[in-house]
């Protein structure tokens, strides 16, 4: 059951990533390439100040070792593939669509880099290399999202037909489909513990207020930004879990996915009914 209901979630994502490339163009890929201040915020924000906080919190905290290896792997698995349907009820989206693959291709030289950092620093032995992680991040979120924009640009009209629905079909799956995984494998939460769950819970508010804080003065930016920093790439924490061989994959996925639906829903309804972002003009 566990083996199908994963299956089912990959294939989920890759539909969700092929219906928002339909909805999408390359003038909003290339958003952030025009704003360098606000990539250069962004970036810092996910593959800089995420990881360093959480190495912060590993340190001094009284964790298991296993523990402190599945927050770190989290940490540096950045790249929310799924950031522009979190936020589709705010604004046009380009700002999350661009910072989703240009924080993607990122991570094909970031994360292998942190690996190899993280390695060191818990004294063993695990490598990621640049072609593993490409290949990875290719076929799971860049060659379902280069189909989806290459049948928004050829295929308009049908795109516009189809896209709302296949995306609601996927995300149903993928909603059953995680509901079934922590069904069947809820025992495996108790591995983690009160006390690493805590502070996986403290990883992610920290990532909130990084995002936020790092989004700068638009309203809807500095949302978009904390909720990447707090959403991490189940794709990318997969393989460098599995680079590792320590941390169950399935472990961290079950204890990411209650960690983030916990911090996020509260925080994006905040924000829905925040005086601020309605005083700026912005859309929300």
């Amino acid at each position: 059951m566990t083996a199908v209901a994963l299956i089912a979630v990959k294939l989920a994502v890759a539909v969700l990533i092929m219906a928002i490339g339909m909805g999408s163009s390359f003038v909003d890929v290339t958003y952030l390439l025009r704003r360098p201040a606000l990539l250069l915020r962004s970036l810092g924000a996910m593959y800089v100040l995420v990881p360093l906080v959480t190495v912060l919190m590993v340190a001094f905290l009284p964790l298991n070792t296993g523990v402190k290896a599945a927050l770190m792997v989290l940490a540096v698995s950045a790249g929310a593939p799924l950031l522009p349907r979190k936020l589709q009820q705010f604004g046009d989206g380009a700002y999350g669509f661009s910072l989703v693959v240009v924080s993607s291709v990122v991570a094909i030289v970031v994360t292998p880099l942190w690996v190899a950092l993280l390695a060191r620093h818990f004294g063993v032995s695990a490598e990621l290399s640049w072609r593993d992680a490409a290949l990875a991040i290719g076929t799971a979120f860049l060659a379902p999202l280069m189909v989806g924009m290459a049948l928004g640009a050829y295929f308009p009209r049908l795109a516009a037909d189809y896209a709302e629905r296949l995306s609601a079909a996927a995300a149903l799956v993928l909603t059953t489909a995680g509901v079934v995984l922590l069904a069947v494998n809820w025992h495996i939460l108790v591995e983690v513990r009160l006390t690493g769950m805590l502070a996986l819970l403290g990883v992610m508010i920290m990532a909130l207020v990084i995002g936020h804080i790092c989004g700068g003065p638009k309203e809807m930016d500095r949302t978009t930004l904390a909720i990447a920093c707090a959403t991490r790439h189940i794709g990318i924490a997969v393989i460098v879990a599995t680079a590792f061989r320590g941390p169950r994959t399935i472990v961290i996925l079950a204890a990411y996915v209650v960690a983030s639906a916990l911090v996020s829903i509260p925080y994006l309804r905040w924000r829905r009914g925040s005086p601020r972002v309605a005083k700026s003009g912005e859309p929300a």
